[in-house]
């Protein structure tokens, strides 16, 4: 069984996404489309998709279609999906879900009305972090959690200066100050991704950026945001809590890694820095850096492979981690393009799998909530000076 999608907007990170659906076995055709129609001819022909669409309604009033892949800025997500399920398309979303919690509510009743597919590309989701503790986990191996950290961790400077530059035009500093609670996912994601509970209220403080650029300036911003870096600490349901740091202005190598997680057991706990992770129980401490370390990407034919076992070959030549299992995914994607953590490929084949089977993927419209709200909440009460805040909740996904 196969099916066609059309990916919506042709930036920076889209491509890599366009490559991997067009190479899947279960997606029969790849369409996109961009505001800028040049941008839209650049990747069909990079990536030999099979053709553009001159509007996003010219692509949701096509039979040609039958899921969408979102990748605009990341504001406009929560109205492009509610205009696709409303069309009658699977959705594929790059995260936020939305920004608000009625564009949040309005997509859940959409998917629990339509029976269509919602999955949110949480890329913490298979963060080798997030897997491992998931697995420790369910071994029982943490004893009971009752604390964790997950951050993201990205200074303006490395990368994200131009990213808003591409994406925004002359006026990108008005996009620039986004304010960075309302992109939680990275952090959120990971944390509850491992431990699957949920957040039940939040108390977060927002810091003042002081750098004096234009961005993160209430005067500029289209947000009215100020905040640079902003920590949220969150109750859990069932007892515990967890922190997340959301920082634009931070001395950190965010080119090493982004995301950073933590988890506290009664029985063990783990830690996870910019290159070194550590296992803890009461007799001791494992290094299992290597354990979480995604390989390079190289390609099957380096000379470097002989140095790495047969059984992690298929990982190392495709930018997973050891953890990762990759037993699931189609012969397709070994040796392909891989990103943040060894990610990428699990994401698209969790949608296509969805899509073709007609089961929930893992971050599920309710999931996603799960993930993306906290953060909306978070950053309400940054704006109250930390006044702590009940998190709605949506429930879990039917069937599930």
């Amino acid at each position: 069984m196969t099916f066609s999608l059309g990916i919506v907007g042709a930036g920076q990170f889209s491509g890599r996404f366009a490559a991997l659906f067009h190479a899947h076995p279960g997606v029969r055709d790849v369409y996109v489309t961009d505001l800028l129609p040049e941008r839209a001819e650049r990747l069909a022909a990079a990536e030999r998709l099979t053709g553009t669409f001159p509007s996003y309604e010219a692509m949701l009033e096509s039979d040609a279609v039958d899921a969408v892949g979102i990748f605009t800025q990341r504001w406009t997500h929560g109205p492009l999906v509610l205009r696709a399920l409303e069309a009658g398309k699977h959705v594929y979303s790059a995260v936020p879900m939305a920004v608000t919690e009625e564009e949040i509510a309005a997509i859940v009743e959409a998917v629990r009305g339509t029976g269509l597919t919602y999955m949110m590309g949480e890329t913490s989701q298979y963060h080798p972090a997030t897997v491992h503790a998931r697995d420790q986990i369910d071994r029982g191996a943490f004893g009971r959690i009752f604390y964790a950290e997950g951050d993201y961790v990205h200074d303006m400077d490395l990368g994200f200066y131009d990213a808003y530059r591409y994406s925004g035009g002359e006026h990108w500093k008005e996009t620039a100050s986004y304010p960075p609670l309302l992109y939680p996912t990275h952090s959120v994601g990971g944390v509850l991704g491992a431990w699957r509970t949920r957040a039940v209220t939040v108390s977060a403080i927002g810091v003042v950026d002081e750098r004096g650029d234009g961005v993160f300036d209430r005067s500029v911003s289209r947000f009215g945001n100020d905040f640079s870096n902003a920590t949220a600490l969150f109750e859990v349901a069932g007892g515990g809590s967890f922190r997340t740091n959301e920082f634009r202005r931070v001395g950190y190598p965010s080119q090493i890694r982004e995301s950073r997680f933590r988890f506290f057991g009664t029985e063990a706990s783990m830690e996870q820095l910019a290159t070194v992770a550590l296992w803890q129980d009461k007799k001791g401490v494992l290094d299992i850096t290597g354990l979480l370390e995604p390989g390079p990407g190289t390609a099957p034919g380096d000379p470097a492979l002989r140095d790495v076992a047969p059984e992690l070959r298929a990982a190392f030549t495709s930018g997973c981690a050891p953890v990762h299992d990759r037993s699931r995914l189609p012969r397709e994607y070994d040796g392909l393009h891989n990103g943040h953590e060894g990610s990428h490929h699990f994401l698209a084949d969790d949608f296509v799998s969805a899509v073709n089977t007609g089961t929930p993927p893992p971050v599920n419209a309710w999931v996603a909530a799960r993930y993306t709200l906290p953060g909306i909440v978070a950053h309400r009460s940054a704006l109250r000076g930390g006044v702590r805040l009940e998190i709605p909740d949506f429930g879990d996904a039917p069937g599930v």
